[in-house]
């Protein structure tokens, strides 16, 4: 909006017929209006709209720090408004403003279908933005503009085919120390979906097992990689969003995940169909192992618009997850847990560390380390019993223990 008594404009601005509409998609009609105001008489010649939407990636790189950049359009229209609908015409056709009086002008255009679009995007390196903007065009003078940005999210629905196979993979590592063969590790996990929406939970079924001499601790999480093209050079960005993990295992043993969570956080939504900028997510199941590299798997993910219904045919799915699972029918459901107890049952006590659980930075909102209570505040004494028999009918009788 404009408003300067030095350009005789008291108000010129763009406004859209619905302000409250967080984002449109293909095929989706944006309209809205175009005001002016003068502050005295004002002659223009011209008054029109266009839009405009395009992805855009700028970074330097290489030996020297050239800097690169590219783009590329998605949207472009223009719209020449009537001014002679509210405003007369002079004989060296130009219009006059009159001071005290608002005028308007209506605008309106169609985004492209299907495919032709991409969801708005702003990155550290890139971004895809869409705007729409005003110009006004005077005798003798440069012209004026104002312009109003607009999202755009294109559907992605989680429900499809490919989307709703399951995932699986499998990682093994040797372990060794001082170049001395010290055991390995491995991972095999698997999810029953790729397509999940913010609020959903992805559901893990893994297996860790560690022949190793050291403790390592099973940990997951939900990483983003931001790729930007240009120049023929690209730039990756990684993202950690959430993390969970599990129990430390030691030596000689394994651990299995049956049905363990993680929920999917505030995000937006993966960016498919952008020729230089691209954001995948995915479930990334590691093992910390003390000195030494982790050992890490992806399992890929899709975060759409649409959530998942429920309804559909999920036989391959379910065929895969058994086909998957039933290498692990030999392993004994893993015992219950102390951290399971609900934690008002627990006494507080002194805590001596056991082992200090350093991520290479990653994880600074997990604890320090691992901790063991000393073996007297362990958890509350079995419930109380009586070795007399309480039988109100018969009289008592004392029950001897040998």
């Amino acid at each position: 909006m404009v408003q300067s008594a030095g350009h005789k404009l008291r108000v010129f601005q763009l406004l859209f017929s619905d302000p409250g509409r967080s984002f449109y998609s293909s095929g989706d009609k944006v309209s809205g209006s175009v005001q002016l105001e003068a502050a005295q008489p004002c002659k223009v010649t011209g008054l029109r709209v266009t839009a405009a939407g395009c992805a855009r990636v700028e970074h330097r790189g290489g030996k020297n720090r050239k800097s690169r950049s590219q783009e590329v359009e998605y949207l472009k229209y223009e719209e020449e408004l009537r001014l002679e609908e509210l405003l007369s015409k002079d004989s060296d056709g130009r219009f006059l403003l009159e001071p005290g009086k608002t005028y308007s002008w209506k605008f309106g255009f169609e985004l492209p279908p299907a495919g032709r679009l991409v969801s708005s995007y702003k990155g550290k390196f890139g971004c895809v933005c869409y705007y729409a903007r005003a110009v006004l065009d005077r005798p003798s003078q440069h012209g004026l503009q104002c312009e109003r940005e607009f999202e755009v999210e294109e559907p992605l629905d989680v429900n499809r085919p490919d989307l709703l196979a399951p995932a699986a993979a499998s990682k093994q590592k040797k372990v060794t120390c001082m170049f001395i063969p010290d055991g390995q590790v491995s991972i095999s996990a698997q999810i029953d979906r790729k397509g999940f929406c913010e609020g959903e939970d992805i559901t893990i079924n893994a297996k860790f097992e560690n022949t190793c001499s050291r403790i390592v601790i099973p940990k997951a999480a939900i990483i983003a990689k931001h790729s930007y093209l240009a120049d023929g050079h690209t730039k990756v960005l990684h993202q950690k969003l959430s993390a969970v993990r599990g129990d430390h295992i030691i030596s000689g043993m394994c651990d299995m995940w049956q049905g363990k969570t993680i929920r999917v956080p505030k995000l937006k939504p993966s960016l498919l169909g952008c020729d230089i900028i691209k954001v995948d997510y995915a479930l990334m199941i590691y093992l910390h192992i003390p000195g030494s590299e982790k050992l890490m798997l992806e399992l890929p993910l899709v975060i759409g618009t649409i959530p998942f219904s429920g309804v559909g045919s999920r036989t391959s799915s379910m065929s895969s997850q058994a086909g998957s699972l039933s290498s692990w029918a030999s392993f004994p459901s893993a015992p219950p847990s102390y951290s399971n107890i609900h934690k008002d049952l627990r006494v507080d006590g002194p805590r001596t560390p056991l082992l200090y659980d350093y991520d290479g930075g990653e994880d600074e909102d997990e604890e320090g380390g691992l901790f063991m209570r000393a073996s007297e505040m362990y958890y509350p004494p079995p419930p109380a019993y009586s070795e007399v028999d309480q039988d109100p009918v018969n009289p008592p009788q004392v029950v001897q223990v040998f």
